[in-house]
């Protein structure tokens, strides 16, 4: 579990690729390492990954460790665009003494959105997002986007500002502070950002089509069935009269 608060800003030192998935070092991330084991979890731009070798030192590259990325995790997330040099955001999974300041994050990215505009607005910076269409893979998650929730972008724990279910599409405003500490401050119109939704949304569904009859979330039979019953009692107090 993590709270998408930032807490560092590692750099891509090294890209390994086979068939089944890459290889990324990560390095310039020695603050976050002072704790760390091999098998620990780290979000990286929001996704969780499991450390395979690292070393804390400074002196080697600023401090530097290696997950292994899986051909899923890779169509998934933005991770397969990350070339060399590329910043990356960092959070270590979330300790029981942690100050929870950001939202119930998971860390397991539902899809991926484009930036589509940036608009400065005095120190502060104005993005939307296109969400891509549904597939029977990924479906959609615009459901679970609604002004003044959370979202984790890129593994950063933001407020959405406005939302457009017609064009899916959705926005976040930036301070000048988090555009400091995030990539998303420095990532151009056409670049992709992992997406992920707050996840009580979807619990909420599930109990909701649960209730309602259906079988989980992404079906409608539920919806339907209480719709029915409401025309049908409707109905009757027509005929009653």
């Amino acid at each position: 579990m993590f709270t998408g608060l930032i807490e560092h800003l590692g750099r891509v030192e090294h890209i390994e690729r086979d068939d089944g998935g890459c290889t990324l070092t990560i390095a310039d991330a020695a603050p976050i390492l002072g704790d760390c084991r091999v098998g620990d979890s780290i979000a990286v731009n929001g996704a969780c990954l499991t450390v395979t070798a690292f070393d804390a030192a400074e002196s080697s590259n600023g401090g530097w460790f290696t997950v292994w990325l899986a051909n899923e995790t890779l169509s998934r997330t933005e991770l397969g665009d990350r070339k060399i040099g590329d910043h990356t955001n960092l959070e270590r999974a979330m300790g029981a003494h942690t100050r929870f300041g950001g939202h119930f994050v998971q860390a397991h990215v539902d899809t991926t959105a484009t930036i589509i505009s940036r608009t400065q607005d005095g120190d502060s910076v104005r993005l939307i997002f296109e969400l891509p269409p549904p597939t029977p893979q990924i479906p959609s998650v615009l459901q679970y986007i609604v002004p003044k929730g959370y979202v984790a972008i890129d593994g950063a724990s933001l407020t959405i500002t406005q939302v457009e279910d017609s064009t899916w599409t959705f926005g976040v405003m930036l301070i000048q502070h988090t555009q400091e500490r995030i990539t998303l401050g420095t990532k151009r119109v056409g670049e992709k950002v992992n997406i992920e939704v707050d996840m009580v949304g979807k619990y909420v569904e599930k109990s909701v089509m649960a209730a309602l009859g259906g079988v989980g979330v992404g079906d409608n039979e539920g919806i339907k069935a209480l719709i029915r019953n409401v025309v049908g009692d409707v109905l009757k107090e027509r005929d009653a009269k």
